[in-house]
């Protein structure tokens, strides 16, 4: 289906061609007249045409909309000099036609086509109203109705032609559209002028009602930008008052004015004893002539010819100061300002008191003790000052926090963890508080840390199946016990174990009736243990039997086994036989602990101390 197109771009050259040599012969005319013209210049009504071309969408069938004409009116309202309101009617003749077949073998698709396009639009010129020539800018935005004609509606629905292309469906389609662009108005006489206007014209891509992706019909695919260009060409006829050239009225001379008194600043805040302070005084001439100043302080004069005065107050206390300005050029032109203000004391910083919630603390090896102390500050400064910082130190360890808090953790300090004594620290915590000036304060508090002795294990006492007898190793390692009891004040603690698979008894002694039964081998190796700590001469030591304690555990293996002591210190061949001790045999054994004085319980076992008359019998064993 073709359609055949308007083309008024002749029309609209030769239209153009007319209004430059009519504004270049206006505009020689209106050169020689020295005032501008009076015309109305309050509404503008303009009846316009020209033509409208379209950028093809490259999209689907590629939708074109073909060049055509554009007509209609406009109705403008100058709201100031240089900027209008403007309501304006187009009417766009552009047919449609869909470059791409719908399928190979059949024709382009064309229909007719207008869009009615109501706008609103601001203008600004870049002259002022009454002007001979007036160009402008514009922008706007309305609703466009694409329209396709009531034949192309006809045709698309008769029943052939959608059976070919699908068309049953097209119809009107609205869509916002912005035109922008700029032109030219020129007033040839006072109600008639000419108006040139080239502007772009962007919407949605219309569909006509079509479908928007392929279904073997026609398509358009929507969400696509429509481009156009109008080029237009209108006579306008201005209504309204007419504009009249102001009147210039020759300049009066102003009469002298007085000085502005004003005051003098930079006399607010914290003033301070020793800081200079500058004090300004904003009083002005509304003439601009050159100044003078005087400044005196406390009566007496200081500072020099300036609007600026600085000094230092070497004393505390109440000031006044005032400044005489007067005019150099008219010395009868004077005004004096005054200001009075206090100069504060500057003071040193104070720690007024310094405390900590706890002044013991235990080390980290009491659990029971109290670890943590947080200590606490007073501070004063001035307001000459300045806001006071904080630094804290310890004389051993680490302190943590910031202002006038902090806390001390004695687990930051080192013990001998085997010393075997009640161990003391006094550790000193220092306070310093600066202020902004740098003077300082600084203040201590001491804080004793006390460490006691703590339990400590010692290798295990290894003994080979069903026997008690302690073998060379386990003496190595009980000569070691009784070398750290010599140089503490800690006592022992033995506590016997047997394993599953031995005998709970020793074999009975004697014969007849003096046949005496066995001992409980758990027992009877934490006693021959305490034998070879206390018995003295040979291969035995000589602890004091009061520092040693005993306890029986059975089978019960509560703590795991420590430093399996293996065969023996010494080649197995010197051992007796069945005396040999491999690692298999971790569970027959005695622990072995170094523990305060006093201590009852260890890992929750109740301690005694030794039977004296037992261990003696014993003697050392061998």
């Amino acid at each position: 289906m073709k359609i055949r197109h308007h083309k008024p771009i002749g029309s609209a050259l030769l239209c153009l061609a007319l209004l430059c040599v009519g504004s270049s012969a206006s505009a020689q005319i209106r050169a020689s007249n020295d005032e501008l013209p009076t015309v109305p210049d309050l509404v503008e009504i303009d009846i316009f045409g020209g033509i409208s071309v379209f950028g093809q969408v490259n999209y689907g069938l590629n939708t074109k909309l073909i060049n055509g004409g554009d007509s209609g009116v406009r109705l403008g309202v100058n709201v100031t000099r240089r900027i209008a309101m403007e309501a304006s009617f187009s009417y766009l003749q552009n047919n449609t036609r869909l470059v791409t077949p719908v399928a190979p073998g059949l024709p382009s698709y064309d229909f007719g086509s207008h869009i009615w396009y109501p706008t609103g639009s601001v203008l600004y010129h870049f002259t002022s109203t009454g002007s001979f020539l007036r160009p402008y800018v514009i922008v706007g935005v309305g609703p466009a109705m694409f329209d396709p004609t009531d034949t192309a509606k006809l045709f698309a629905r008769n029943p052939t032609t959608n059976a070919t292309f699908g068309s049953a469906s097209l119809g009107n389609d609205l869509q916002v559209a912005v035109n922008y662009g700029a032109g030219l108005k020129v007033h040839l006489s006072p109600h008639i002028g000419l108006r040139f206007q080239v502007n772009g014209m962007t919407s949605r891509n219309p569909t006509f009602g079509l479908a928007s992706s392929p279904d073997g019909g026609l398509y358009i695919p929507n969400h696509r930008t429509l481009n156009g260009l109008q080029a237009t060409l209108g006579v306008t006829f201005y209504v309204g008052p007419t504009y009249v050239p102001p009147v210039v009225v020759p300049p009066q001379p102003k009469p002298v004015a007085s000085l502005n008194a004003g005051a003098i600043t930079g006399a607010d805040g914290v003033l301070c004893q020793g800081k200079a302070i500058t004090l300004h005084s904003t009083a002005s001439d509304p003439e601009g002539h050159t100044l003078a100043y005087v400044w005196t302080l406390n009566g007496a004069t200081a500072g020099s010819n300036s609007p600026d005065f600085t000094f230092t107050p070497n004393n505390a206390g109440d000031d006044t100061v005032s400044c005489k300005v007067t005019d150099v050029s008219d010395p009868k032109r004077t005004v004096t300002e005054n200001a009075s203000f206090s100069v504060k004391e500057y003071l040193q910083p104070q720690i007024t008191t310094l405390t900590a919630s706890a002044t013991t603390l235990s080390c980290p090896s009491d659990p029971n003790g109290t670890h943590t102390a947080t200590l606490t500050a007073n501070a004063t400064g001035s307001a000459c000052g300045g806001g006071l910082s904080y630094v804290w130190k310890v004389s051993e360890g680490s302190i943590s926090g910031s202002g006038t808090s902090a806390t001390f953790d004695s687990s930051s300090l080192n013990f001998d963890a085997n010393s075997g004594v009640n161990q003391t620290k006094t550790v000193t915590a220092t306070l310093t508080a600066t202020d902004a000036t740098g003077h300082s304060a600084t203040k201590t508090v001491d804080i004793v840390v006390n460490c006691p002795p703590t339990i400590i294990r010692q290798s295990d006492i290894v003994f080979p199946k069903d026997n008690a007898r302690v073998n060379n190793c386990g003496k190595d390692v009980l000569k070691t016990v009784a070398s750290a009891m010599a140089s503490s004040d800690y006592d022992v603690v033995l506590i016997g174990h047997i394993d599953g698979d031995e005998k709970p008894d020793l074999p009975p002694t004697g014969r007849g009736k003096k046949r005496v039964a066995g001992e409980k081998l758990d027992q009877a190796r934490a006693l021959n243990a305490a034998a070879v700590l206390s018995g003295g001469g040979g291969t035995c030591a000589s602890i004091d039997l009061t520092r040693i304690k005993v306890a029986y555990a059975g089978t019960a293996q509560g703590q795991e086994p420590n430093g399996v002591c293996g065969t023996s210190a010494h080649p197995s061949v010197k051992e007796r036989k069945k005396s040999a001790v491999s690692a298999s045999d971790k569970n027959r054994r005695v622990e072995v602990y170094l523990v305060p004085k006093g201590t009852t319980k260890v890992h929750d076992m109740d301690i005694a101390p030794a039977p004296e008359s037992v261990v003696k019998a014993l003697g050392c064993p061998k």
